[in-house]
Parts: structure tokens; C-alpha cells; sequence
């Protein structure tokens, strides 16, 4: 059943959009959406193609008298980022997203709304039945698994789209012109724990939460607080004993993590002191997050963990980890006013019976800076007596000004809003760098609508934004046909 979103102006992409926002589409989880891709092509008689990756191309016919146009490649990725709120029922496996419109935004109703970058995939996808706007041949590539690492990218091979000239949809801010991003890089450390009977006393839940999280590459320098991070300093700044059996949070490697959770007990005559200390150190943290966490909550719950407490070198050993792993903004550049060059997410924290893992992703314009910082990672590894694996990184996408497509998505901009754009390189991971090594001589912008907090159940995108977004699109097709 349609939602309310399919009212709105562009009526064709917000259409598309809204059955997007119906099909479940997380990460690793695409085989729905790209035989909706698929038999979205065959209904229109467009030619259609998937490779192994589960990449999907579909070819757009020119309109009629602009044949001989060059091909244009309008990319955007299919999976979404799964984030919920903990008090939100939802089953990002076969439930829909539902969307809510809140004024000029559109939200989703306690879970990420993933348009991003289902607002990018709309936005093609409209071509399909667009006859309002000319333009050449177009090349709707549309890959998967791009949250968790730009892996449908990486498995592009060479052929599967002709275009030299590529639109990528996925940018986030209505008139900034991304030519350049971060290339980037995960790590992993493994802890071996050692664990001692069950230590007698008071078992709780501790519960860190309220966080804003949000993109681990553009939010990373708004300050927020990492949940993870923060929880194992205050627990290990306790003057109060107590055992620790898990401390835990995070759930993917590109969002700041906004929860986090521990087990600890605490011997009966010191619950008292715990708990007052617990909510002292908090406050401590609270007010130094104040301007931009006014939302971060404790709770302590009585419950018993499903491990038994830790041996206290273990438990000292992790809560030092988990908080000289570096986390934040590590350099900024100094030739692009505001831009971050690199940084690092301490992402996902989990503690199993034997062993703790610590995943990070680390971004970075300068392949050696990127380095430089997961190898600190993997020094503070070494110093806990962890093991670290450095997983395959990805490539920063290098900005070129004399590029004729940038000249002319300009002079439309300019055109349409009366404003020169904000060019800019960003601090995250695009498919642009990736498919300009696998497709040499590719020339690539990014652009898109106004989207706030991504990775996040804030998400949300400006409707008026949207709007212009589709124009702005459509006027680059005309020109360039």
C-alpha cells in the first residue's frame, strides 16, 4: 500500500521511493531489491543486467532526437544502513521502512529511512517513465553492499557499463559538489579473556544510550559522543570494586555508536556506593557532551550476564583498550578549509566467552596517514597483548577542477538557484573512487538533496530539497544531451 510520501512533488521519484522504502534492503541483504531493479526494467523494455556481485545496470533509451548524446552513468547504491532505536519494534529482514512526513522532511518512524540512497536509486529510476525531460542515453548502475565497505564497487569488472560520464547520486548536502573522497581502511583487534567463578554480589545491566551516533565520516567532527568509548572510561575510572563479565555496543563500521551496554556485579554492601558513583561519573560526561548529546541517559538494571565475570587483569586490560584505541578526528587538511583528512571510529565492540573484538574504520585522503593510524590501532593491540587484522582498504577518489562535467553541473546549478555550489572533497567513502580506478578516464560528480543523520533513526531528507535535487538532474541530462 502506497504511503503517504507518493504525494509529494516529483510524484515519479518519490514513487520509486516509497517502494524502495517497501522492500527490506540492508546491507548484504539486496536480492529483493535488485529483482525489483530487474523486473522494474522488463515492465518499461528497458535491457537489463546483473553480475555475480549482484551489481544491476539497467540502460535508459534516449529521448527521442538525442540518440547520438554521450552515455551518462546515474549511480547509486541499493543497501541501506540498519539502524533502530532499542524501543522500536521492527525487523529490518521482511519489515518495511515506513516513512512519516514531518514538514519539509521525511523521516522513518523509529528506524533509519535509507534515503540513503534510495532517494539517489528514485531519482533513476524515474527515467524510466520521465517523457517531461530530454536527455541522452543513460546507464542506471545501481551496486550493492556499499555501507559495509564499497563491495559491490569493488567487484565491478571491466564492460559492465560503457559511460565515461558519471553522476553519482549519494552526496548529502543540496548545492556542495563532492570531486573527491576519503579513502579508508578497517581494523580489528581480538582480546583473549580469562574468566573466574562467578563472583558473588549484585549482577546489573548497565545501559549507556541517548547518543546521536550518526555517519562515522561526515558527523565524525561534530563532536558526538562515542557510547562504547565513553562507557569503558567511566567504568574504569570507578573508585568502587566491581567485577565485569561484557561490555558491548555498535553495530556497523560506519556509524558512531550511540548505545553501549556492560554486566558487571558489584558485592552487596557496595551497591549503594556503585550506583552514586555510576551516575556521578556520568553527570561528568554529560556536561562535557552537553552542547550536542542532550539526550545521553544511564540506567542500571538487575540482571545477570550469561558469562561469568572476568579475572580483574582481563577486565582491566579491556577497559584500557577501549579507551586508548584512538576514536575522532585524527588531522585536518590544511589547503581545504573545514575538511577532515583523517579519522577513526572505534565502530563495534563485542565480548564472547574468550575473546573481545574491537572493529575501527579509519578514513583518510593520504594513503599514509590512513596507515599511520591503524597502525596505532595495532599498537595499542600489542601493549593489551591483542591480536590485530588489518582488513583491505579502499581508494580516496583524487579531485580534478578542469573537469568538463563539474563545469557544467555548475553552470546549471547557477542557473537554476542564481548561487554558485560550495566544490568539495568529503570525508567518507564514495564509489566514485573505486570506478574511477576500474573505469580509467571516468569523469565523476556527486551530488544529491539535503540528508540529515544518516546511519541513524534521525535520518531525514528536505522535501523542497528533493525537488530541486530532480531538477538539477534533469537540467545536467538536457545539457549534456
Amino acid at each position: 500500500m502506497a504511503s503517504e510520501i507518493t504525494k509529494l512533488k516529483p510524484a515519479l521519484l518519490w514513487k520509486y521511493f516509497d517502494r524502495i522504502c517497501a522492500i527490506p534492503h540492508g546491507s548484504k541483504d539486496e536480492k529483493r531489491i535488485g529483482e525489483f531493479l530487474l523486473n522494474t526494467a522488463k515492465e518499461h523494455n528497458c535491457r537489463a543486467r546483473q553480475d555475480d556481485a549482484g551489481n544491476v545496470v539497467i540502460e535508459v533509451p534516449a529521448t527521442p532526437g538525442h540518440e547520438n548524446a554521450p552515455i551518462v552513468v546515474l549511480q547509486g547504491h541499493m543497501d541501506m544502513v540498519c539502524e533502530k532505536n532499542s524501543d522500536t519494534v521492527h525487523d529490518f529482514s521482511k519489515d518495511p521502512v515506513t516513512p512519516v512526513i514531518e514538514g519539509d522532511w521525511v523521516t522513518a518512524d523509529g528506524t533509519t529511512l535509507g534515503a540513503d540512497n534510495g532517494i539517489g536509486l528514485a531519482a533513476g529510476l524515474a527515467f524510466l517513465e520521465d517523457n517531461q525531460h530530454p536527455h541522452g542515453p543513460l546507464e542506471l548502475l545501481c551496486t550493492v553492499d556499499e555501507e559495509t565497505g564499497l563491495n559491490g564497487a569493488m567487484a565491478l569488472q571491466p564492460g559492465f557499463v560503457k559511460g565515461k560520464i558519471l553522476l553519482n547520486l549519494d552526496s548529502e548536502e543540496e548545492g556542495c559538489f563532492s570531486i573527491g573522497c576519503a579513502g579508508g581502511g578497517d581494523t580489528q583487534v581480538t582480546l583473549p579473556l580469562k574468566r573466574k567463578a562467578a563472583a558473588a554480589g549484585t549482577s546489573y545491566t548497565i545501559k549507556l544510550s541517548g547518543f546521536r551516533g550518526g555517519h562515522s565520516g561526515i558527523d565524525i567532527n561534530t563532536g558526538r559522543g562515542n557510547a562504547v568509548r565513553l562507557l569503558a572510561r567511566i567504568l574504569r575510572d570507578l573508585d568502587t570494586p566491581f567485577s565485569l563479565s561484557a561490555i558491548s555496543g555498535g553495530t556497523k563500521h560506519n556509524a558512531i555508536p550511540r548505545e553501549a551496554f556492560a554486566a558487571v556485579t558489584v558485592d552487596d554492601d557496595s551497591c549503594d556506593a556503585f550506583r552514586k558513583e555510576m551516575q556521578q561519573r556520568f553527570e561528568e560526561v554529560r556536561f562535557e557532551y552537553k552542547a550536542v548529546e542532550k539526550d545521553a541517559a544511564l540506567s542500571l538494571t538487575e540482571a545477570k550476564s550469561e558469562f561469568p565475570c572476568l579475572e580483574p587483569v582481563s577486565r582491566d586490560l579491556l577497559l584500557n583498550l577501549l579507551t586508548a584505541i584512538p576514536h575522532g578526528v585524527q588531522a585536518m587538511n590544511m589547503e581545504m578549509k573545514g575538511l577532515v583528512e583523517t579519522s577513526t571510529n572505534m565502530a563495534i565492540t563485542t565480548t564472547m566467552a574468550g575473546k573481545a573484538t574491537i572493529y575501527s574504520s579509519t578514513r583518510s585522503s593520504i594513503p599514509s596517514a590512513l596507515e599511520a593510524v591503524r597502525r596505532t590501532i595495532g599498537a595499542c593491540a600489542a601493549l593489551a597483548g591483542a591480536s590485530v587484522e588489518y582488513m583491505v582498504g579502499y581508494p580516496a577518489w583524487t579531485p580534478n577542477l578542469d573537469s568538463p562535467l563539474l563545469t557544467t553541473v555548475k553552470a546549471a546549478y547557477k542557473r537554476l538557484s542564481g548561487k554558485d555550489p560550495d566544490v568539495i572533497a568529503i570525508h567518507a567513502g564514495l564509489e566514485c573512487g573505486i570506478i574511477g580506478e576500474k573505469y580509467p578516464g571516468m569523469d565523476m560528480i556527486s551530488i544529491g538533496p539535503d540528508l540529515q543523520n544518516p546511519h541513524s533513526p534521525d535520518e531525514r531528507v528536505g522535501i523542497s530539497s528533493v525537488g530541486r535535487f530532480w531538477e538539477l538532474v534533469t537540467e545536467v541530462l538536457k545539457d549534456l544531451a
